[in-house]
């Protein structure tokens, strides 16, 4: 990590969702990264809108910051990214681990787009491989491939900053479910592990918050050692066995989350919508007894 430059880490909750998105910025050259940003979509109607992307802006502008790339931690299964529009914006790419070209394999046969995804990960602009790095500002970036919840979920480091995705939650609500095509209870343990080597002084960042019964209000900061020490699924000396007969068993009694089917076939070609009609219209595919 570069110790040098400590990021400053500016949240967004998205109550519709439950998904933490971030603008992290370097302090000595402004320039920053938006990671897992959030378009608005209700499912009943339709209609899409951009009012959580608009908050990340509000934050851009207030402290005159530079986007220089948006990160996507993996491809999310509970909101279509509203990288595309933040895209078009402020000109930047969109970036997300190489091993994408799995998910979308494992996911294009599911709503028969084997025809229109390129199973290369080319709709991104940008692969990330395990252990490589990028900058922001003055901030040296590294990327570490942390499978489990998905083939190509990746936590970004960024200074004494880790953005986890959804491979951990807050130590009081544990970690992601592995049940999705591609998923793996034991790679998830085994991702955890690289998560748990990194200083204990890390901060690390959660892309979601449930809020664990008592607890009072939403969290989505804290740090290796206190997940390394307190997680309800994996701290402490939980073995590997252990945790994969947990994490199994409890993915088993999980519901599909309610933006799944929207989310996923949209997320795989980097957030953008299916291309319009003749009519301008643009639709999405319900598939049937898939899952």
């Amino acid at each position: 990590m570069n110790a040098m430059v400590r990021p400053e880490v500016h949240a967004v909750f998205d109550a519709q969702s439950n998904t933490i998105s971030y603008v992290v910025a370097c302090p000595n050259t402004q320039r920053c990264a938006i990671i897992d940003p959030v378009l608005d979509f209700d499912l009943a109607s339709g209609r899409t809108g951009q009012d959580s992307a608009k908050k990340l802006i509000a934050i851009i502008e207030a402290h005159a910051l530079e986007p220089v790339m948006i990160l996507e931690t993996h491809v999310h299964a509970d909101h279509i990214s509203a990288a595309p529009w933040l895209k078009q914006r402020f000109e930047c790419p969109i970036v997300i681990g190489d091993a994408i070209s799995e998910t979308q394999k494992a996911f294009a046969p599911v709503y028969a787009l084997e025809a229109e995804i390129s199973g290369s990960g080319a709709e991104f602009d940008r692969l990330l491989a395990d252990g490589e790095t990028f900058q922001v500002g003055d901030l040296t970036g590294t990327a570490i491939h942390t499978p489990g919840h998905t083939p190509a979920c990746m936590t970004y480091i960024l200074g004494d900053a880790g953005f986890v995705g959804d491979t951990l939650f807050m130590p009081d609500f544990g970690t992601a479910r592995c049940d999705f095509p591609g998923g793996s209870a034991r790679d998830l343990y085994r991702s955890i592990q690289k998560i748990f080597a990194l200083p204990d002084n890390t901060r690390l960042f959660m892309c979601h918050d449930y809020k664990a019964p008592g607890r009072a209000a939403f969290a989505w900061e804290t740090t290796v050692a206190e997940q390394r020490s307190s997680n309800i699924h994996v701290g402490g000396a939980i073995s590997e066995e252990d945790f994969v007969t947990m994490r199994t068993g409890r993915d088993a009694k999980l519901g599909t989350p309610k933006l799944m089917l929207p989310s996923v076939q949209t997320n795989i070609r980097a957030g953008k919508l299916p291309g319009a009609d003749d009519q301008g219209r643009v639709f999405l595919k319900l598939p049937i007894d898939a899952l």
